[in-house]
């Protein structure tokens, strides 16, 4: 591999497709990981995650010769970093991880390179970064660019949303922006607008808050659809007939590493200001509980009506539609909750998408709706929606897979 341009730091769901993505475009990547299977994994021209077209993406990068991956970094021009940026205690963002990667390459920069962080980070994250990397290397001051660019892409989608995404670009200062502006323009087709760190910074987490807003009123509708014994998914279809109306839909929770993760970013840093998004917060987490208190009922129900204990199937452990991502998932949380309160009773936990679980003994959907008494729909995969489920058991359906058929 010749000497490479870009180095990625991070290569799980967004870095390795955007690692491939600008491999593909005759760059040469040396991408980062701390994991030494996934670095294996990846140079063997394999991958470690599931996303529609990323395999050839990458075997033929790899082949190539345009991507190679190690443990550690190498001397380029531009340096991404992707990796994560969970919560601590008490729901505060934790950017440990970005700085880790950030000193990782402190001793490699020299004038004229290009600094990006695309992780989702709280706001002053970028100028926190610009401080610590002149505070060990002064001479670099104003030698470099410096900038922030958040992925905005959907799982399942990616390779194709890298590449036709409008992205919002912020600089340091305006030169760091154009540099950056013009090295995603190699790659991207999507508008690229242009702004500073923070508001950047600011509006991935307003992206996803604004989503969590959405889905908490539509998850609340449901709270309040259950007591007063209205379909909610027949409500919510009616309702959006208004031309001015689009209600998303219920589920059993939130999930994911941004929507149910970026919102306390904001909270955090502005606790009495974002009320609205803290107590949306508030109502995705509860819609969890009280699908595991639902399905406990509806178990205790069944044993007093039948003089048994039932077999209970969950359906779907992922934290949404169709794939193999479970980080902050809501349906493995109740998962988790309904078994920490088993009695005895014999579970089937499904998961589609995955082949194996550390924590969970899976089962095939079809053997699980099968065999169960209770089957509790938690997400909508593909797979559930065109089941036969027989007319003795009892369906608790959290995420519209009947009502949406």
């Amino acid at each position: 591999m010749n000497q490479p341009k870009v180095v990625m730091i991070g290569l799980g769901y967004i870095g390795l497709p955007t690692a491939a993505l600008i491999a593909q475009n005759k760059t040469y990547v040396h991408g980062v990981d701390i994991n030494p299977n996934v670095v294996d994994t990846i140079n063997a021209g394999k991958i470690h995650i599931v996303e529609p077209e990323l395999d050839n993406a990458v075997a033929n990068a790899v082949k190539e010769g345009y991507l190679k991956a190690s443990t550690t970094p190498v001397e380029a021009n531009t340096y991404l970093i992707v990796v994560p940026t969970p919560f601590k205690a008490k729901n505060e963002p934790d950017i440990s991880f970005v700085e880790a990667a950030t000193k990782a390459i402190i001793p490699l920069l020299k004038p004229n390179d290009l600094y990006i962080i695309e992780s989702t980070s709280p706001v002053g994250t970028t100028e926190k970064m610009m401080e610590l990397i002149y505070s060990e290397r002064p001479e670099l001051q104003n030698q470099l660019s410096i900038a922030y660019c958040p992925e905005r892409v959907l799982p399942g989608n990616v390779m194709y949303e890298l590449v036709h995404n409008d992205r919002v670009i912020g600089g340091i200062n305006e030169s760091s922006t154009e540099k950056a502006v013009d090295f995603y323009s190699q790659f991207i087709k999507g508008d690229l607008h242009k702004t500073n760190a923070r508001t950047a910074e600011m509006c991935k987490l307003v992206e996803n808050s604004s989503r969590d807003v959405q889905i908490a009123f539509a998850n609340e509708l449901s709270l309040i659809c259950d007591k007063a014994n209205i379909n909610v998914w027949e409500l919510i279809k009616l309702a959006n007939k208004h031309p001015r109306v689009n209600i998303l839909q219920p589920g059993c929770g939130v999930g994911g590493h941004c929507i149910a993760v970026d919102p306390y970013f904001i909270v955090s840093d502005y606790p009495m200001e974002s009320q609205i998004i803290g107590k949306a917060r508030e109502i995705n987490n509860y819609k969890s509980f009280w699908c595991a208190e639902k399905i406990q009922t509806a178990k205790l129900q069944f044993e007093i009506k039948h003089g048994r204990k039932p077999s209970i199937a969950i359906m779907g452990l992922a934290f949404k539609p169709n794939i193999d991502d479970l980080r902050e998932s809501p349906a493995k949380y109740i998962a988790q909750k309904v078994l920490q309160n088993a009695n005895n009773e014999e579970y089937f936990i499904v998961e589609p998408n995955i082949e194996s679980h550390k924590v969970f003994k899976l089962t095939g959907y079809k053997e699980a709706i099968e065999k169960a008494d209770i089957i509790a729909f938690l997400v909508a995969h593909n797979e559930f929606k065109n089941t036969n489920i027989g007319s003795d058991k009892v369906v608790l359906d959290f995420c519209g897979i009947l009502s949406n058929k």
